[in-house]
């Protein structure tokens, strides 16, 4: 399998969009949060407090998301891959894929952000199948249900947006 670790391609719109969220979850996100924490905990007993569960538990996902962004912004690249017509995170595909032509973009839901399109991670059998590889080039992907899917990659060129 090809390395999939490589920096992850973000359009500025989306790089912008992350960043504006990790900064409003790290300041005011957190400020909300300990807040209503701080409320509940002078209701009383914590034991029996519906408030103060549920403030800790969406404390908890925020900070999964906050660790989440920060992953993602780590090692990032602006702009859009090379137009070389090798498929990496950041391209938008046509492949056959067991006969059926399929467009997505290989990639993150946060490099699409608003565009109609589907997305594949590197990481999923298909991304993984293709990572690297360029067009014309055929190859196959083991299904969860163990058959071999083939792919055969017709088109690959940068997301835009």
């Amino acid at each position: 399998m090809t390395d999939t670790t490589a920096a992850t391609w973000l359009t500025q719109e989306a790089y912008d969009r992350l960043k504006e969220e990790l900064t409003h979850l790290e300041t005011v996100g957190r400020k909300e949060i300990a807040d209503r924490i701080a409320a509940a905990r002078d209701e009383g007993d914590l034991k029996e407090n519906g408030g103060y569960h549920a403030a800790r538990e969406e404390q908890a996902k925020q900070e999964a998301r906050i660790r989440e962004l920060q992953a993602k912004l780590r090692n990032v690249q602006i702009g859009t891959p090379p137009d070389d017509g090798v498929v990496e995170a950041g391209m938008v595909v046509t492949a056959l894929v067991a006969g059926d032509e399929m467009t997505f973009l290989l990639g993150s839901r946060e490099i699409a952000g608003t565009a109609d399109i589907d997305v594949f991670s590197p990481t999923s059998p298909l991304g993984a199948a293709i990572y690297g590889r360029k067009v014309g080039d055929a190859t196959s992907y083991e299904a969860p249900n163990g058959r071999e899917i083939p792919v055969e990659i017709t088109a690959a060129s940068p997301f835009t947006g």
